[in-house]
């Protein structure tokens, strides 16, 4: 990467920073297998971030795992592995009523099910707050509430749509963790060990942070009108501190990595499935896992704001199906995802290029300073090599 751009990139994360917009970040950025770019402020490379969100797309190859090794199908109702899921309750037709179709593994791989968060609004959103009110009230007692017990109470909540009916975001990946739980045989945390993290070299990557690493985790921090204050809360289940194995182990927000082990599972999807010559998934698997698959009338919900027009879903991931549309730079097949502490991880298949951002600041998803990266990365990017 030239002297120019890369000055640019710094002084845009230094403003950042300066501006009160985050309270450190870093930044790396790999082409054609090659680091090209690392820049930091305020924090070391060795940091250990919580991924919150920028947990999905590890989760959904987990998924795709089983799916190419015959153990699961997209048509795969879920209520065979999960009884809470049994005659859903849903609002549809402006009343909550029970419903014929059940939830499928597409429908959760596609954030189709009905499933969401807490902080949505209505009845389903009102029975998401109550499991995670009784998670974090056993979060930190001796009776958790396990992975498997969590994703049952999500299918005992009413739905917020009927499954398949439109786009919406919420606990659809913890489910999916609970599933490779069940499917695997073995806690969701070992079979992403074994499968992912051993051989992609993942070695500060799972669901805990071990004491002898305790001192490596980012302080993370929420913005008031005083400035940045530290955070000490625990949010979506999550314990904070990280200093425990959990009994849940969150396929939609539990995992704590680093910039550089974070762009090993990123360089394998790049790379089609391979790892310094090591097949960790198929090619074929690869390519559907990236795809879209969102109808056009589930499109309706997608995303927020002005930043998702051109940008369908797909596998726990963002698509870019029609740049033009887009509000931020980008070509047709990029994709990947972002957390809640400011986690930001895109794979550019056209480039060969993968971008990561790493801070740790609450209610963040795609920040500005994400944005304002990424299209100068994109500006210049038939020149990221010089």
């Amino acid at each position: 990467m030239n002297q120019d751009t890369e000055r640019k990139l710094q002084d845009i994360i230094y403003d950042a920073v300066l501006a009160g917009e985050i309270p450190f970040g870093n930044l790396l950025v790999r082409k054609d297998g090659e680091e090209i770019c690392y820049l930091e402020n305020g924090i070391t490379r060795d940091a250990i971030f919580r991924l919150y969100s920028l947990t999905k797309p590890v989760t959904s190859a987990a998924v795709i795992k089983l799916m190419e090794q015959g153990k699961l199908l997209y048509s795969d109702e879920i209520s065979s592995f999960l009884p809470g899921f049994i005659k859903p309750w849903a609002l549809t037709g402006g009343k909550i009523q029970r419903i014929p179709r059940e939830v499928t593994i597409r429908d959760l791989m596609s954030m189709t099910s009905g499933l969401v968060y807490g902080d949505f609004p209505g009845r389903a959103g009102e029975d998401a707050r109550k499991v995670f009110n009784e998670i974090d009230k056993r979060l930190l007692t001796d009776h958790p509430l396990t992975t498997v017990e969590i994703a049952n109470l999500f299918g005992v909540g009413v739905l917020n749509s009927a499954p398949g009916e439109t786009w919406n975001y919420g606990t659809s990946a913890d489910v999916l963790g609970a599933i490779v739980e069940i499917v695997s045989g073995m806690p969701f945390g070992e079979f992403l060990k074994k499968e992912f993290f051993e051989p992609l070299e993942m070695e500060d990557t799972g669901f805990y942070v071990e004491q002898k690493k305790a001192g490596r985790l980012a302080k993370s921090y929420r913005k008031t009108e005083k400035g940045f204050e530290p955070y000490h809360g625990n949010y979506l289940g999550i314990n904070n501190a990280m200093d425990r194995k959990p009994a849940f182990e969150s396929g939609g927000a539990g995992l704590v990595s680093t910039i550089d082990d974070y762009s090993h599972f990123a360089q394998m999807l790049l790379d089609k499935g391979v790892y310094k010559k090591r097949r960790i998934l198929e090619e074929a698997s690869v390519e559907f896992m990236t795809s879209p698959k969102l109808e056009p009338r589930q499109k309706e919900n997608l995303g927020w704001g002005v930043d998702y027009p051109g940008y369908s879903y797909g596998n726990l991931m963002r698509i870019l199906e029609n740049p033009g549309m887009a509000s931020v730079m980008g070509s047709r097949g990029e994709y990947g995802w972002d957390g809640w502490l400011g986690t930001y991880f895109c794979n550019c298949p056209k480039e060969h290029v993968t971008i990561l951002f790493m801070t740790q600041r609450t209610e963040s998803g795609w920040l500005p300073v994400v944005k304002r990266l990424k299209n100068v990365l994109y500006s210049r990017a038939y020149t990221f090599a010089q």
